[in-house]
């Protein structure tokens, strides 16, 4: 049963949890404005004595996002709370594919990902080691043909996919996210690394979580509420992000069920 928050807020359970993961955008920002309440909630938690991870499928660096963060007006001592899918992919491919020449998927703005390692971007598809998806090309955004026909003489490489989201809401306007261009890749057979929720490693990264009890706050079912029932975390559900026309139409418990998740709690908006 999946209990909802709106009328008792955040507060009714806080007590509950040690640890919060906390997306970004959906929930604190719409791509283009702060949510004050979820700011608002944020400061409590603190007061509360409680720690919190802001942690995004963003495919950049934490400096990035922090940076972005910053133009919008969030608080520094919020900021430095940020984790990003993008750090926790840099690692491993220092790690594991250092030296090797990779493609790009993406659009420029995601550059910053790899500064570090530039020299070993590759124009050419069919002379690359590994393929780096951080989401589409601007000029082929919408048409995930186009990466079909790009990718299918490089299925025996390795992708490398910093943000497993399928979908984003920017304001108003839905986009797709690299997760789209991986499932493509995945379904032609190919085989993709992902980093960012649901999979486990950019939580382990993000912060300590051993014995703690944890809540993972997300508005998107796929990644945020998939991502806590694989570490077996509590969830909440901003309702009034991806799936708001969905939750129209349904209940939380069918929508539950049609993407296979657990979902504890419910909620419009993060609020206190």
């Amino acid at each position: 049963m999946t209990k909802n928050l709106d009328k008792e807020g955040l507060r009714s359970i806080v007590d509950n949890y040690q640890l919060f993961y906390i997306d970004l955008w959906g929930v604190i920002h719409n791509g283009i404005n702060l949510h004050i309440e979820a700011i608002k909630t944020i400061k409590e938690i603190t007061k509360n004595n409680k720690e919190y991870v802001l942690l995004t499928n963003a495919p950049r660096p934490n400096s990035a996002v922090k940076n972005f963060l910053e133009k919008m007006g969030l608080e520094k001592q919020i900021r430095d709370h940020v984790f990003t899918s993008g750090d926790a992919a840099l690692n491993y491919i220092k790690n594991n594919l250092n030296e090797k020449n990779f493609f790009h998927i993406g659009p420029p703005r995601d550059f910053d990902l790899f500064r570090d390692f530039k020299k070993d971007k590759s124009e050419n598809i069919n002379k690359s080691d590994y393929i780096l998806c951080t989401g589409l090309f601007d000029d082929h955004n919408k048409d995930l043909n186009y990466y079909k026909d790009l990718l299918e003489k490089n299925l025996e490489k390795k992708m490398i996919c910093t943000n497993p989201d399928l979908i984003v809401d920017r304001g108003n306007i839905r986009e797709l996210c690299a997760g789209s261009v991986a499932i493509v890749f995945e379904k032609m057979g190919g085989e993709v690394i992902y980093f960012g929720k649901p999979y486990p490693e950019v939580y382990n990264q993000a912060i300590n979580n051993k014995d703690k009890k944890v809540l993972s706050i997300g508005d998107n079912l796929n990644t945020d509420i998939k991502g806590a029932n694989l570490l077996n975390f509590d969830s909440l559900l901003i309702s009034n992000g991806i799936h708001k026309n969905e939750l129209k139409e349904n209940s939380i418990k069918k929508i539950s069920k049609e993407y296979e998740v657990i979902c504890n709690y419910i909620q419009s908006e993060l609020k206190w």
